[in-house]
């Protein structure tokens, strides 16, 4: 049986669209994040590493991990919210598809 570290390593390669800097954020995530604590400052390090969650996504990952309910009413305007999100990205893509064409036939 392959240890967890194996297993968790093997599906970080064996991912087909990781770039190289896609795949070295997901080791920083793997691994997680490090401060240096200099001259007994740790005001200092809890903003470095404040900063560096931020940077890195992780603060995302923490909120989107929820541990309390969400209301059924909640749920249906965050899907609400979503679908606005991608229609209104979809409307801009062929926006800006349309106008690529029309510099491409020279119109």
């Amino acid at each position: 049986m392959m240890s967890w570290t194996a297993k968790h390593i093997s599906t970080i390669f064996n991912r087909p669209n990781l770039t190289p800097n896609s795949l070295s954020w997901v080791l920083q995530q793997w691994r997680g994040i490090r401060v240096k604590v200099r001259n007994n400052n740790l005001e200092q390090a809890l903003f470095l590493m404040q900063r560096k969650m931020q940077s890195s996504g992780m603060e995302r990952l923490i909120k989107r991990e929820q541990l309390h309910h969400i209301k059924n009413s909640e749920k249906r305007v965050l899907a609400r919210k979503r679908l606005q999100c991608k229609i209104r990205s979809q409307e801009l893509a062929r926006k800006l598809k349309s106008i690529l064409i029309k510099k491409v036939r020279g119109l």
